[in-house]
């Protein structure tokens, strides 16, 4: 089965990414792998803080995981896959490409403010013409009803 690899993070451009992800999912029988990358620079800190930071951004992202998974099962009758890595998110993103074979396409929310796409679309597109799958990028400011239209 091929998956949509999405990243879950707190950007707002996250949300329109996961929707895409999950329409094109249920409209050609995929799969969506949703992927939380914890970065390194949250537990540089003694070890038993690190531990305690690491479990509780864990649970963040579960909690915050949960509320999407909820929608995919019940709306789209999509069940969809967590995996929670801890890294540079660029790094842990083209790892997770190259480990899982089922991975078809790569879907990144683009941000709206004047700062650009946001850094994981910055960085990526630099690397698309060297990626094994495509990226498909989300507009930020898509409507749910323009989402539903095109996916």
């Amino acid at each position: 089965m091929r998956k949509f690899l999405v990243v879950l993070d707190d950007s707002r451009e996250c949300l329109n990414a996961i929707r895409f992800a999950t329409l094109r999912a249920a409209h050609t029988g995929g799969g969506v792998q949703v992927l939380a990358v914890i970065p390194p620079e949250e537990f540089q800190h003694w070890i038993g803080v690190a531990d305690i930071m690491r479990a509780e951004a864990r649970e963040r992202i579960e909690a915050h995981y949960a509320v999407f998974a909820k929608w995919m099962r019940d709306r789209h009758g999509i069940e969809p896959e967590l995996v929670i890595r801890e890294g540079e998110p660029v790094d842990e993103i083209l790892s997770q490409i190259a480990e899982d074979a089922e991975i078809g396409v790569l879907v990144l929310g683009a941000g709206t403010d004047k700062k650009g796409p946001g850094p994981l679309v910055t960085q990526l597109s630099r690397n698309s013409g060297t990626l094994p799958i495509p990226i498909t990028i989300v507009p930020g400011e898509l409507s749910k009803d323009r989402l539903t239209e095109i996916s």
